[in-house]
């Protein structure tokens, strides 16, 4: 697994389940209660999706927890529908992807990039279940064999 150093939270599943193809970095848009949060690591991304709606990304099911010491007369959703900034010109390319294969985008980890809160998106291909077991066979081999290596 490939996740941008320092990840906040990370997508495991999304590895095992689609075939990445290509990977994109993102910026996103957060209040500022939420980019506290997410110092704090209170984000789930694992169930989050990503959608091209209106010629803009969005990110739908990501939890931010509430901050603690936010006032009452600020509450967010939690799992609220945040916008993805992206270059129009990528936007469309991935769209256009989306829409000719059969193709899905996933959040694969986030981050903080200086002072800014970064999304790595994934575009990738939904594995079937028998691509799902090899992938597990392979990892099975494949430690069975660095066990053998360190024990000579």
């Amino acid at each position: 697994m490939s996740t941008a150093p320092g990840s906040i939270a990370g997508n495991k599943k999304a590895f095992f389940d689609y075939d990445i193809q290509e990977k994109l970095e993102v910026g996103i848009a957060l209040s500022g209660s939420e980019v506290k949060s997410i110092r704090q690591g209170h984000v789930v991304i694992r169930d989050s999706y990503v959608r091209v709606l209106n010629g803009e990304l969005f990110i739908l099911n990501c939890v931010i927890q509430s901050y603690k010491q936010q006032g009452a007369h600020v509450l967010l959703e939690t799992d609220r529908t945040r916008k993805l900034l992206a270059k129009k010109s990528e936007i469309i390319k991935w769209s256009a992807k989306v829409d000719s294969k059969n193709l899905v985008i996933i959040p694969l980890s986030l981050y903080f990039k200086g002072p800014l809160v970064k999304l790595q998106i994934g575009l990738g291909v939904p594995r079937k279940k028998f691509d799902k077991r090899d992938a597990i066979k392979d990892r099975m081999i494949k430690r069975d064999l660095d066990r053998a290596r360190k024990s000579f």
